[in-house]
């Protein structure tokens, strides 16, 4: 049909992680968009959550700010139980919070022999634990609707191995090895799970930082690996995902997407 949305969510409810700025934010507004049935938003600072909802209100989609940090299991399961009673049983999850990881251009990086033990937990607690978490308390609603989607955003870091990035690449690849596991246990529910590995996405600088990060050696250097050219942006992210959570993605599960502009297959 011209002018059908082949997007389209059928009403289904949606909670994104991490959906305060950058990617999650980009994802969740794509989402309303699309014929959502309602939003719930998380970040772990109400404010960036609370300025989310009323974007996504402005659009006449019922949406609710939910902060709480994935790593903490109860809070989790609050927040499920607060989306379900405010806008219905939540069937569509995208896993979007995540600890960034160490990279030259933002922060110092060390070999892992070099690392203190006690920094590797944030990132396999956010990156890993807290996509358990969520998952853990979505999957039972999602098996009573007959219908889900879930989709883990995790890392080419995860995939090809980058130097520095340890426990980081750890962290995602176990990820998209859980995605592929619960994509088999899921599928006979009818609901789906896949996973999108990302590559550089512009959202940890201020346009400004960036524009002045653009003309360094470092920068050049690297953007000759990517055959597009360009870094991804967080509306690259959302449409992938907002694909992945719709009707016409019924029969796509356990798969992990490269997003990264094929960096991955030139390196």
């Amino acid at each position: 049909m011209i002018g059908e949305d082949v997007l389209d969510l059928d009403g289904q409810v949606a909670l994104v992680t991490g959906a305060g700025k950058g990617a999650g934010r980009a994802i969740a507004i794509e989402l309303a968009k699309h014929n959502a049935g309602g939003i719930a938003v998380n970040d772990f600072v109400a404010e960036r959550a609370e300025e989310v909802v009323a974007e996504i209100r402005a659009l006449g989609v019922p949406a609710v700010a939910v902060p709480f940090d994935v790593c903490d299991l109860e809070a989790v399961r609050a927040a499920f139980a607060k989306a379900a009673e405010e806008l219905g049983a939540v069937t569509v999850l995208v896993n979007n919070a995540g600890m960034a990881g160490p990279n030259e251009t933002l922060r110092p990086t060390k070999s892992f022999w070099e690392e203190d033990p006690t920094e590797w937990n944030k990132y396999v607690d956010t990156n890993l634990f807290g996509v358990f978490n969520c998952c853990h308390v979505a999957i039972p609603a999602m098996i009573e609707a007959k219908r889900g989607r879930i989709v883990n955003i995790v890392s080419d870091s995860g995939r090809v191995g980058e130097p520095r990035q340890a426990v980081y690449s750890a962290a995602k690849a176990g990820a998209a090895g859980f995605t592929r596991s619960l994509a088999k246990e899921t599928g006979k529910f009818g609901v789906t799970c896949n996973a999108i590995a990302l590559s550089s996405i512009q959202t940890m600088m201020t346009d400004e930082q960036f524009e002045a990060f653009q003309q360094t050696d470092g920068y050049k250097a690297q953007i000759r690996l990517y055959p597009m050219r360009r870094w991804g942006q967080p509306d690259d992210v959302a449409a992938l995902a907002a694909f992945l959570c719709s009707e016409r993605a019924s029969w796509v599960t356990g798969q992990t997407y490269p997003l990264n502009g094929g960096y991955s297959f030139a390196v």
